[in-house]
């Protein structure tokens, strides 16, 4: 994905939650981590998100409470909170210029 540095948008991320095939609803607010390097993001990386329609998704941009992204390139990551489990998901990259 690529996105301006002057536009606001949502950047949205799939997720597919499933027990024994079913689909399930997920509660807990998704976090997602925009990182210029490649390590794995630490505690202070996390930013809230919302769910939609089966997509994590946050705000991003310089208006509106949005975090804003200075141009370069980021890899997306996830994580959400699941009973047991915590996934944490590199979900791909974007490019903001």
């Amino acid at each position: 994905m690529e996105i301006a540095v002057t536009s606001t948008e949502y950047v949205h991320v799939p997720i597919a939650a499933t027990l024994d095939g079913s689909v399930v609803t997920l509660t807990t607010p998704p976090k997602l981590a925009f990182l210029t390097t490649s390590g794995n993001p630490a505690p202070g990386d996390w930013l809230t998100g919302q769910w939609q329609s089966g997509t994590a998704r946050l705000l991003v941009g310089p208006v509106g409470g949005a975090i804003t992204l200075a141009a370069g390139e980021y890899s997306v990551w996830v994580t959400w909170a699941a009973a047991a489990e915590t996934p944490v998901y590199r979900a791909g990259t974007i490019t903001a210029y």
